[in-house]
């Protein structure tokens, strides 16, 4: 026995020990390999923070990228402690993280300085940066606009952290409170009055955005609406700016739902003053996510169908 325990040892070699300590992740920007149980991560947007707090890990975030945040947000480099309290951020634990830019403009050299174990992303065709930012440690990167997209990224992050179990009890029950709302609307006979819906995102200065993958339109989907407009082709995969004269075509059972993007963004005041918004106003209703959301993920997913559920419901009482 001691012999082979010694031939064990012997086999165990520094390469050796250094492939079980890394996992090689494929994901929609390429191949990598990660040290698994990193300590110090960066996430570049709200969403690859969503996963994390969904595995329980948000005190592993030293840097945080984000378009949400101002100047006003931010003191000495970092999230100042009241903004950690507010809205999506206070879902998890923060442990005071840097910022480090947005999307479209990371601070390279500020993500270089807080020496990251791991980079986690969402992209879109054209975004930029992934090679510089593999340079300063290992990225990945996932596609917003691609099917089951949150899913597959909250899966790989598991795979990394040992967190499995946990990923596949919180999709499970993103889809079964799903279930759930599904059918208190078919019980109040929701789908009587609105068989289909389509998802509305007003952009102050005018522009309409209607979405048809991703964001919120999957979860309005799983309660059991039908698409209420056709789109064409997809920006970035998730939808389209859409047209007055579309909108106005938009038939009376069709749900409207409004989801304005956030702070300065936000048109839905605006919308719902011109023509096309007093138009569709009585078929309408507007939903309004928390501060510093991500679009998508299981904790969104989660709290997407039980409000916008309860707000139908008000709306066909």
């Amino acid at each position: 026995m001691k012999r082979i325990a010694l031939l064990l040892t012997l086999m165990l070699t520094p390469a050796a020990v250094a492939q079980s300590n890394t996992l090689t992740l494929k994901h929609d920007e390429g191949t990598t390999t990660v040290k698994k149980n990193p300590m110090r991560v960066v996430v570049m947007d709200e969403e690859a923070l969503g996963w994390m707090f969904a595995l329980g890990l948000g005190d592993r975030v030293v840097g945080l990228a984000s378009s949400y945040l101002s100047p006003t947000d931010i003191s000495g480099g970092k999230l100042k402690p009241s903004v950690l309290k507010d809205g999506f951020y206070a879902r998890g634990k923060l442990n005071n993280p840097s910022f480090v830019g947005s999307w479209t403009a990371p601070n390279l050299e500020t993500i270089l300085s807080l020496k990251p174990d791991l980079i986690v992303r969402l992209t879109w065709d054209g975004n930029q940066n992934y090679d510089k930012l593999g340079k300063i440690a290992p990225t990945v990167g996932y596609q917003e606009g691609g099917e089951g997209f949150w899913q597959k990224g909250l899966r790989d992050l598991a795979r990394v952290f040992g967190k499995q179990v946990q990923a596949e009890q919180i999709i499970k029950q993103a889809a079964d409170v799903s279930r759930t709302d599904a059918r208190k609307l078919q019980a109040a006979g929701v789908f009587r009055k609105y068989d289909k819906v389509v998802v509305l995102a007003p952009f102050s200065g005018g522009n309409t955005w209607a979405y048809s993958s991703v964001r919120l339109i999957d979860d309005l989907r799983a309660l059991g609406f039908k698409d209420g407009l056709k789109i064409g082709s997809a920006t970035l995969g998730i939808g389209a700016q859409i047209s007055d004269e579309a909108l106005l075509g938009i038939d009376k059972k069709t749900l409207v739902v409004l989801f304005p993007p956030g702070g300065q963004y936000n048109g839905a005041d605006a919308f719902l003053k011109t023509p096309v918004g007093q138009r569709l106003k009585d078929q309408s209703v507007l939903y309004t996510p928390e501060a510093f959301s991500p679009y998508s993920g299981p904790l969104t997913s989660i709290r997407n169908s039980n409000e916008v559920t309860r707000l139908i419901l008000e709306k066909v009482k």
